[in-house]
């Protein structure tokens, strides 16, 4: 197990998405993936699915938004909050990934459980999310969600509002790397190989004075880190076999 820290500017849940992925599937020689919540715009693009010999199957709750991913990948309509998986979805995928889709639900238990349940043994469950309490994601959280909804158009508006829109957060299971995560995770089932969290982000970007504050901040805290206080993390689990 590897537990590490760094800034959010290697935070991999963006850009960085695909070649994360791609590295799990390789090393883990994973060819049957499920991503969560990617809905018509999955992560990897259908060329190298298509390359690679991917079985990519990209899921959401929403029929008419996997109405629109391309024909390179297989749609599925889920709602990993049920207790009732569809007994032909057991242990039948490789690896399971999502980026920027924990946060928003509801009981991580249930979510990792049934992720656990997904996974063929030796298979990998690997995803990128924000954490609970920095700033912006603790107000996220506790804030009215109108009024959360305002406060996120000001520091971190977004053009295409029907793609990128703000969608309710609950932040369950989603911190940085303590101990009791750890151990979280574990009690599932779960082998955790890598838990990273990073610190800082980028929503102050239109108030100098804030940013310059934040960006110092977490330099501070990558030589002291509190993973309580991460803005963001990525984990990979493994079932074992």
């Amino acid at each position: 197990m590897v537990v590490s820290y760094d800034s959010v500017d290697e935070f991999q849940g963006w850009g960085g998405a695909p070649g994360l992925f791609q590295s799990l599937f390789t090393e883990h020689g994973s060819k049957r993936i499920l991503e969560i919540g990617s809905g018509a715009n999955p992560t990897l693009a259908p060329d190298y699915v298509q390359a690679n010999g991917l079985s990519y199957v990209t899921s959401d709750l929403s029929p008419e938004e996997l109405a629109k991913a391309d024909a390179a990948f297989e749609p599925l309509v889920l709602d990993l909050s049920t207790k009732n998986l569809d007994p032909a979805l057991v242990a039948s995928f490789d690896c399971v990934v999502s980026r920027m889709v924990a946060e928003h639900i509801k009981d991580g238990r249930q979510y990792h459980s049934n992720l656990y349940r997904l996974l063929r043994p030796g298979g990998i469950s690997a995803h990128c999310f924000s954490t609970l309490w920095t700033l912006p994601f603790a107000a996220n959280r506790l804030l009215p969600e109108s009024i959360a909804d305002i406060a996120l158009t000001l520091f971190n508006p977004r053009t295409d509002r029907h793609r990128h829109g703000k969608f309710p957060a609950y932040y369950s299971w989603s911190r940085g790397p303590s101990r009791s995560m750890l151990q979280r995770f574990q009690s599932l089932g779960f082998e955790v190989l890598r838990y990273s969290g990073y610190f800082g982000h980028p929503y102050y970007k239109r108030l100098p004075v804030l940013d310059r504050i934040e960006r110092w901040k977490s330099k501070r805290l990558l030589n002291y880190p509190i993973p309580q206080l991460c803005s963001y993390a990525t984990i990979v689990l493994r079932k074992p076999k």
